[in-house]
């Protein structure tokens, strides 16, 4: 039988690792400058979306660029949410015109953009720049 005391340290183990900071590989991330240079400065690869909630585009591409994530080669693929609407400041630091827009970095070099696009086959090739 579990001793109270052995319960009370599993209890606190747990919640420790519920508010972790750690991330699941499948996750997006909502973009905040200092998550982004940590990320460009650990060398990671990096998606950034430039998305709007009533975007039909930015809905079309989300199940896409999912299931792109799931594949082995894009693991470690990060993925920063702007939100084309609230953080006007990031969409004029990445100089995106419009949501729909998808960027890519490997580090701190910026490997690809694209505007729009819906292909599986085209975003692929984009996030394929980032690895």
């Amino acid at each position: 039988m579990i001793s109270r005391r052995s319960f009370v340290v599993l209890a606190i183990a747990m919640t420790s690792l519920a508010a972790s900071p750690i991330l699941a590989s499948d996750e997006i991330r909502s973009f905040t400058p200092a998550d982004f240079s940590a990320a460009q400065k650990a060398g990671k690869p990096i998606l950034v979306e430039i998305h709007a909630d009533w975007c039909p585009t930015c809905k079309a591409q989300a199940p896409i660029i999912s299931e792109l994530r799931k594949q082995p080669k894009f693991k470690e693929l990060m993925v920063f949410r702007v939100d084309f609407d609230s953080q006007k400041d990031a969409v004029k630091q990445f100089r995106a015109r419009s949501q729909s827009t998808l960027i890519t970095f490997k580090g701190g070099s910026e490997t690809g953009r694209s505007v729009g696009d819906t292909n599986k086959g085209s975003i692929e090739a984009l996030l394929a720049k980032a690895i």
